[in-house]
């Protein structure tokens, strides 16, 4: 059945300031199913909106580490572009057809772009921050003109009260939001990865925001108007289907152009950047993970030398290692003969996978995992420790450095509770703490956070070129444990009882500094960290 025919005042347009209304749209469907069109463009532009939105998160975890951060500023920037743009936008609702498909073109380079974008500003400018601020006001701004442009479009396809229409508005908002939300980590970057998926994100955008305008709103449009949305929808649509193409190129050299020595493996796994390099004469290979070096084939042995042979003076039966997915750490524990078990549990499979098969890696790690007496277990080091039951002689916490909430939580005082409770009688545990030259009062607040936990810890210190002074932590429940090698130990080409004495030692200007420790509610050591940086 025909729909009644509406008022005359709902027929009008919107008033265009000068006391005239214009005429009413022709429309190709009837005003029940143009305002649903209307509000699936809705739902999927704000899906298009959040992914943007993620992507510029997810980019600076991977690039800075510091996810909380990137988030917050994001975020804050987005949420006040969004209002300016809202007030932006008033001057346009003359013409809301048009300014709706020219915002939606904008707004699809823009998102599609912003990950390449950003990228090439971290690469090759250093202004990474300025840049991700300047992309998320635009990308803001544009999201907040929608809004006041779809509302005067969905009153000129059928005039409804203000708290209607804006109910209907923004539950296609907002379910939108979900779907985009829930679509970027669970399928857009396990199918098409952070720069294509974003590409693929603006084409439909741009189709979605533009077609929707040109098929429905035609009426509405001059000829003129007509062929300009539909060239710059073409143009667009090139635009990022070239970036697309050449994404895989681009991506390369940028990547190329943080790396000192040719980059020979790169992969974005489910939580990290992990990139290998080789220099030119194949003497050093080094492993970044999310920019960060891991180690150095011309100088690892010294940090896990220093890491692994004091915790193995005393009982060392069975050993559990946090972290330490290269097999490194793992290679010198099983020169003991009388190791019987070691369990290796790391949170990225992907990096165990490059340990297992990359020839470098292998020949540096001595096939460690092929070892009969080696468990691996991919999983987060704090939770596999709440679920865990066994103790063991040894725990090895070779873990990234702290400067995000995912990691500080490893150098947290409940961290070290857990592992406390996984040694046996007589055990040790070694950490990893960082520069106590660069980030001091991190070091210090690694072993106030022990102490905390309950266990004693001795410092020490060793020079790695690669890394500069770096430090540990050697801790016990029943007393700080000596630092010293083994009376039997395997050969090592750095480490010695003199060496070892001397690690012990701290400048005068690198003793125990008046750190806090750090919590999973309060990550002090995060904060150090970044205060080192910032000194830097």
């Amino acid at each position: 059945m025909p729909e009644a025919p509406a008022p005359p005042a709902a027929d009008t347009g919107p008033d265009t300031g000068d006391g005239a209304r214009t005429a009413p749209p022709r429309l190709p469907l009837r005003p029940r199913a143009a305002r649903f069109a209307v509000l699936v463009a809705v739902f999927i532009c704000a899906a298009c909106g959040l992914v943007y939105e993620l992507a510029l998160v997810a980019l600076g975890g991977y690039l800075l580490g510091d996810t909380i951060t990137q988030a917050s500023v994001v975020l804050s920037v987005m949420v006040f572009a969004m209002g300016v743009g809202s007030l932006a936008a008033k001057p346009l609702a003359r013409r809301p057809a048009f300014a709706f498909a020219v915002v939606e073109g904008l707004l699809s380079l823009v998102g599609g772009l912003s990950v390449l974008l950003l990228y090439a500003a971290f690469a090759f400018f250093s202004l990474y921050q300025p840049a991700l601020v300047a992309i998320a006001f635009a990308i803001g701004a544009l999201i907040g003109a929608e809004i006041p442009l779809l509302m005067t479009l969905i009153q000129r396809i059928r005039r409804q009260d203000a708290a209607t229409a804006v109910a209907d508005l923004f539950a296609a908002d907002y379910v939108g939001g979900l779907i985009g939300g829930l679509a970027f980590p669970f399928l857009l970057l396990p199918l098409l990865g952070l720069p294509q998926g974003a590409l693929v994100v603006g084409a439909v955008n741009a189709v979605v925001g533009m077609a929707v305008v040109l098929w429905l709103f035609r009426g509405e449009l001059t000829r003129v108007g007509r062929v300009l949305l539909a060239a710059g929808l073409a143009l667009v649509l090139l635009v990022l289907g070239a970036a697309f193409a050449l994404s895989g190129r681009f991506e390369v050299d940028a990547r190329q152009a943080l790396y000192r020595d040719p980059v020979v493996h790169a992969a974005r796994s489910d939580y990290q950047e992990i990139v290998l390099t080789r220099s030119l004469d194949g003497a050093d290979t080094r492993l970044f993970l999310n920019g960060d070096l891991q180690f150095s084939s011309l100088d690892e042995y010294r940090y896990h030398e220093a890491l692994v042979h004091p915790a193995m003076n005393g009982p060392h039966t069975d050993v559990l290692v946090l972290g330490g997915g290269d097999g490194l750490g793992l290679r010198e524990i099983l020169g003991y003969d009388d190791v019987e078990h070691v369990t290796l549990v790391d949170l990225d499979p992907a990096v165990v996978d490059l340990a297992r098969t990359d020839p470098a890696i292998t020949g540096l790690n001595e096939g460690a995992f092929e070892d009969d007496r080696v468990d691996v277990v991919a999983a987060d080091a704090f939770t596999w420790l709440r679920e865990n039951t066994r103790r063991f002689d040894v725990v090895v916490a070779d873990m990234p450095d702290p400067d995000d909430v995912g990691t500080a939580k490893l150098y947290s005082v409940e961290f070290y509770g857990l592992a406390r409770r996984a040694l046996a009688d007589g055990g040790r545990m070694v950490v990893q703490a960082g520069s106590p030259y660069f980030a001091d009062q991190a070091f210090w607040s690694v072993r106030r956070s022990l102490a905390e936990a309950g266990l004693a810890s001795t410092p020490y210190n060793v020079d790695v070129p690669s890394f500069g002074n770096w430090g540990f932590h050697l801790a016990a429940e029943d007393g700080a444990p000596p630092v010293a090698l083994p009376a039997e130990h395997p050969p090592t080409r750095f480490l010695d009882a003199a060496t070892l004495t001397a690690a012990q030692v701290f400048p005068k200007d690198r003793r125990p500094a008046e750190a806090l420790a750090s919590t999973l509610l309060h990550p002090r050591i995060i904060d150090y960290h970044r205060a080192a940086w910032r000194g830097y």
